[in-house]
């Protein structure tokens, strides 16, 4: 949970490119073929911290209901069919905002441990704390 209304929460987050402007494991991004960033279809291109390079494909984008859904179509790691949505939720209490991030996706069974908490705590709960830092916890 931000303590920031979800207007600005996700004035911060909404740009399909904006990733290394907020979350600190991406270092660039680029939209691929100079598409516009809330085009359905375009593909973001983006290395990570530890040299990695990943690229994703954008499936939805509603500024209504403060949600993104995106699959990866290239990754250093063994997944297959990922498919993610990040999603803001009002809570109207204090005028703060519920971030819920969520992702299935296909692995072996040797992976799944691994992945689980690579994009649990590394990807999602490493977005949530650089936003809290950003936009107050």
């Amino acid at each position: 949970m931000l303590n920031a209304p979800i207007n600005q929460v996700w004035d911060k987050i909404h740009d399909f490119n904006s990733l290394p402007d907020w979350h600190p494991v991406f270092v660039n991004s680029n939209i691929e073929n100079n598409e516009p960033s809330d085009k359905i279809g375009c593909i973001r291109n983006f290395d990570l911290k530890d040299g990695g390079n990943i690229r994703e494909r954008l499936l939805a984008l509603s500024d209504t209901e403060h949600l993104c859904t995106y699959t990866i179509l290239e990754s250093p790691f063994p997944i297959e069919n990922y498919v993610a949505t990040l999603r803001l939720i009002p809570i109207t209490e204090g005028d703060r905002t519920y971030i819920e991030w969520i992702a299935e996706f296909n692995c072996s069974q040797q992976d799944e441990e691994s992945l689980i908490e690579n994009i649990g705590d590394g990807v999602f709960q490493g977005g949530f704390d650089a936003l809290k830092d950003i936009l107050g916890g």
